[in-house]
């Protein structure tokens, strides 16, 4: 099922301000809030997707990538789509704060005022590059790259903790995440809010590390990752796979993995936006007297027709053997530019056979002819 366009998920317009786009999510999730609507699966369904919209939307660089290249710039395409395999806690932690803890849903703890203060961590992202060819970009292609990363500690499981020990509330600041402190000023009472040294934010403690990550719950390791990649990328674009970046200390929000699109040479076509360039070298004979040739394209050869006394510079179009849109707005074509090789050097039967074609009326441009090609050659500084 195709994704919805996240702008229409929130209600708002692409001009949208952050402060509109924040207001809309927040409209959203009041609505769908599982603890408003129990059992209901599609709006369970429905606040993920606003979460997800939202996500992107209220982060500059993703919304850039995503009016640039649609779902396929942030990880629509590139990971299968989804929100990154986060859970209903994960989607709370991460945007809770936006209500303020104005609104004290109880079930999944996101909302509440006494939470509010806790930092979730957040893995780092991670950046690679990935190689294409035209062949690569005209179908689209499945690559796996192994990455260096942080992941999860198997021992422990995320949690840092050994064994059974579990966690338990930071005595500091009493789970909140944060410490309170009241300063006496000339202008009176100042209160202030700091995150907690204790707990470093997250209103809780480990009561034994666990021994292989030290109470981190991440380790250094090696992954392999399937990267799904669309048609029609272009060199400098930058997808986005959510979740799939370094994992976050104490079971946290992993980050996301950033392929950055490098386009490899083709040897004989070059690239212009969808479409495709072929430079076809005829020799005078050729073009004289016409016949078929073969052109190169992305996926083998095409036979090309050239009528008899075509002129360098015409180009010939093969409809939609170009690449397709990234956004599956259609395909491009292949251009053929002509032109006509003249040989260097010549034998003496050559350059006698030349002279006598040279005094034939056919091979002396005429008045029409040459306004012709004074024609073309003006239109190139226009």
């Amino acid at each position: 099922m195709a994704k919805r366009d996240y702008y229409e998920v929130l209600g708002v317009e692409k001009t949208a301000s952050a402060e509109e786009i924040k207001k809309a999510y927040r409209k959203k999730a009041i609505q769908y809030h599982p603890d408003k609507n129990p059992g209901d699966k599609e709006a369970e369904e429905k606040f993920k997707e606003a979460a997800e919209a939202y996500d992107v939307l209220s982060d500059p660089q993703k919304r850039q990538r995503y009016d640039q290249f649609g779902h396929a710039g942030v990880g629509g395409a590139a990971s299968g789509g989804g929100f990154g395999g986060m859970s209903m806690d994960d989607i709370f932690s991460q945007f809770g704060d936006i209500f303020g803890g104005h609104f004290g849903f109880g079930g999944f703890g996101g909302f509440g005022g006494g939470s509010r203060g806790r930092r979730v961590n957040r893995g780092s992202d991670l950046r690679v590059k990935v190689k294409l060819t035209l062949k690569d970009i005209a179908s689209g292609v499945e690559k796996k790259i192994k990455v260096k990363k942080y992941v999860a500690c198997s021992h422990c499981h995320g949690t840092g903790a050994d064994g059974d020990s579990g966690t338990k509330t930071c005595d500091t600041c009493k789970g909140s995440g944060v410490v309170t402190r009241v300063a006496n000023t000339i202008l009176g009472q100042m209160q202030t809010q700091t995150t907690c040294p204790t707990c470093g934010g997250e209103g809780k403690v480990i009561v034994k590390k666990c021994p292989h990550c030290g109470g981190e719950g991440i380790v250094r390791d090696e992954e392999v990752i399937t990267i799904n990649i669309p048609a029609g990328v272009a060199e400098g674009m930058q997808l986005s796979m959510n979740g799939k970046g370094n994992a976050a200390r104490h079971g946290g929000i992993n980050g996301d993995l950033l392929i950055l699109i490098e386009e490899e040479p083709h040897p004989e076509l070059l690239r212009d936006d969808n479409d495709l360039i072929y430079n076809l070298l005829l020799s005078f004979p050729q073009a004289a007297l016409g016949g078929t040739v073969e052109v190169p394209t992305v996926d083998g050869k095409a036979k090309v027709k050239i009528d008899p006394g075509t002129q360098p510079g015409k180009v010939l179009r093969l409809r939609n053997k170009g690449l397709p849109s990234v956004n599956g707005y259609g395909t491009g074509d292949l251009l053929v530019n002509v032109s006509i090789y003249v040989p260097e050097t010549l034998s003496s039967s050559e350059k006698d056979m030349l002279k006598e074609l040279e005094n034939s009326a056919n091979f002396q441009p005429n008045k029409t002819m040459k306004e012709k090609f004074f024609d073309k050659f003006r239109r190139l500084f226009n």
